[in-house]
């Protein structure tokens, strides 16, 4: 019994031998290669899915500024649209001004009745009133210097004066700018 207690108590336990101990380091080495291998695909997998977040976030910030262009553009449009409605409406009014010029013109000539020039006036001033606040506005032609941007010549005159050269002697029709921009251009005589 003493010989079992001491085998029992004295387990021969062995050192682990050389070959032993380079197995198991082959094997931790395996496995830190395994381990190694999984960390660099885990990493690869990261790095694309980064890569592809950073495309759909540019596509969508293309999106979003094709988007702000597209709104822009539409309202501007729209903008311009309404000016050239109302730009053929006021081009359209322009041949009744016309007509009040000339009638209240008439009226003078002849002497009409002081309240029929009155009425013409009255027409003539409302109807200016509200196009002016459309933004029409006459464009100044008698005395100016001809100005191809604003008249259009209709015929030269011999100037009265030398300082008349080159000058508007007399206005067929009144020319308007609308916004800024040439509604109609003024006919005028020049001086030559």
């Amino acid at each position: 019994m003493a010989e079992k207690k001491k085998k029992d108590i004295d387990p021969v336990e062995a050192e682990p031998t050389a070959e032993e101990l380079k197995k198991q380091l082959e094997e931790a080495q395996a496995k830190v290669a395994e381990l190694e291998a999984q960390l660099k695909e885990a990493e690869e997998a990261r790095a694309k899915a980064e890569e592809k977040e950073a495309e759909r976030k540019n596509e969508f910030l293309r999106l979003m500024a094709e988007f702000d262009t597209f709104r822009r553009r539409t309202a501007e449009e729209k903008l311009e649209l309404v000016k050239s409605a109302s730009a053929d409406t006021v081009k359209g009014l322009l041949p009744v001004l016309d007509d009040c010029e000339i009638a209240l013109d008439q009226l003078e000539k002849a002497h009409a009745d002081e309240s029929a020039i009155e009425g013409t006036k009255l027409i003539f001033n409302k109807l200016m009133g509200y196009l002016k606040g459309k933004g029409l506005e006459p464009i100044a032609a008698k005395g100016e210097t001809f100005d191809t941007e604003l008249h259009e010549a209709v015929t030269l005159f011999p100037a009265p004066s030398e300082d008349l050269k080159g000058k508007v002697v007399d206005v067929v029709q009144t020319g308007y700018t609308l916004g800024g921009k040439v509604l109609r251009f003024a006919k005028v005589i020049v001086g030559a």
